[in-house]
């Protein structure tokens, strides 16, 4: 007996390696098709199949740990003058993965943000971005604004996160406490339709004047503009050719 380069015996005698292999594949049985099992198009994304299990919502309670307790401590305090309890503002609290969010009241997102920025105890001065999230099954919390802060006083950082209902979908913009939040939430409003009452400037930042709709809420329509190639058309996914 022979041996083929490497040692390995002869192909007729080891089933066709690799080629075998090929055949076995292609004989197996199809469990899915698509990256998360999409079978009736040829998108790959799993968009429409991807299933997540919805979780209770976290709830922290204090103390919460680390410089965590002084920062909700000392908004409490900055709110009292006003008139304005903790429980009042803030809906919840959660600490996860070593971060902290307050949960707050659409109303009052305001006066949070300028407590949170001249409160000598807070001194929240950079405002770095606002992210929009959409949860198309929370009824009358579809729609998130997120608003991330930085102390450079303290070396800290929190997270704001505000819940507007799909069917009224405003926010109030808090450019008059961080200007550099301007574009941010143009951004936002461009991909969530998130309205900030009170922006100096709410227009789009990203997508063409004349787009329709907000392309990164999850309601949006699978797809998209076909893109054009010398020679060659590739179409949005909902209408790529299935090859089932």
């Amino acid at each position: 007996m022979t041996s083929a380069p490497g040692g390995e015996p002869p192909a007729e005698e080891n089933g066709g390696l690799p080629a075998r292999r090929g055949e076995e594949r292609l004989d197996a049985q199809v469990v899915r098709t698509g990256m998360f099992g999409v079978s009736t198009t040829g998108d790959t994304s799993g968009y429409g199949l991807l299933q997540v299990h919805q979780r209770p919502p976290l709830v922290s309670e204090p103390p919460y740990g680390g410089y965590f307790d002084a920062i909700a401590e000392d908004l409490g305090s900055a709110l009292q003058p006003d008139g304005l309890a903790f429980g009042d503002a803030v809906e919840r609290v959660v600490v996860d993965r070593g971060e902290l969010t307050f949960h707050i009241r659409r109303e009052h997102l305001v006066m949070v943000a300028d407590k949170l920025l001249h409160d000598a105890a807070l001194r929240f001065e950079i405002c770095t971005g606002v992210s929009g999230v959409h949860y198309p099954d929370e009824a009358g919390r579809e729609l998130r604004a997120v608003y991330h802060l930085v102390s450079i006083t303290h070396n800290r950082r929190v997270r704001l996160e505000v819940a507007t209902p799909d069917d009224d979908r405003h926010i109030p913009s808090v450019t008059s406490v961080y200007p550099a939040a301007n574009w941010h939430e143009r951004e936002t409003w461009d991909f969530f339709g998130i309205i900030f009452d009170g922006h100096p400037a709410l227009t789009r930042i990203e997508m063409p004047d004349d787009w329709r709709g907000h392309p990164q809420r999850k309601d949006y329509p699978l797809g998209g503009i076909p893109v054009e190639y010398r020679g060659a058309k590739v179409p949005p996914p909902d209408e790529r050719r299935s090859y089932q």
